[in-house]
């Protein structure tokens, strides 16, 4: 490995999502889902269209309003969690809907085994961006 090579995993990562409107991604982030804001500021041409939420004791998830909002289909990000069950029943409460696939089997709270055991949800945001929520147990 050259001298000059810096890898990448000595640094901090976030995740970066495009949404459509800022004002009603404030409401599902901040509102529904409860995550702080760390910072706002522009995004593109939009004064106040972008936000870093903290997730995890540090700044996770960067939303910011963009055309290319919610244009695929693939998880964006992962919350890795003590207590799945509880807290699908936490975000539905706070009007979180959770994906049902086809393709798998889900129990009543819309939770299926992970590949390689554990288990797993998925829900979007307004823009249809995908997360999941994980749990080892």
């Amino acid at each position: 490995m050259p001298q000059w090579f810096m890898p990448l995993s000595r640094y901090h990562l976030r995740a970066s999502v495009a949404v459509s409107d800022i004002e009603r991604a404030i409401g599902f982030y901040e509102g529904t889902l409860g995550l702080p804001v760390l910072r706002s500021g522009p995004s593109a041409h939009v004064a106040g269209g972008s936000r870093v939420y903290g997730s995890g004791g540090g700044p996770a998830l960067n939303v910011y309003q963009s055309a290319t909002a919610g244009k695929t289909p693939a998880t964006l990000a992962t919350w890795y969690v003590d207590d799945i069950d509880q807290t699908v029943d936490e975000l539905v409460a706070s009007g979180v809907e959770f994906i049902r696939y086809e393709q798998v089997e889900h129990d009543a709270r819309g939770i299926t085994p992970r590949a390689g055991g554990g288990r797993i949800a998925w829900f979007q945001d307004p823009d249809g961006n995908t997360f999941a929520l994980e749990a080892d147990a």
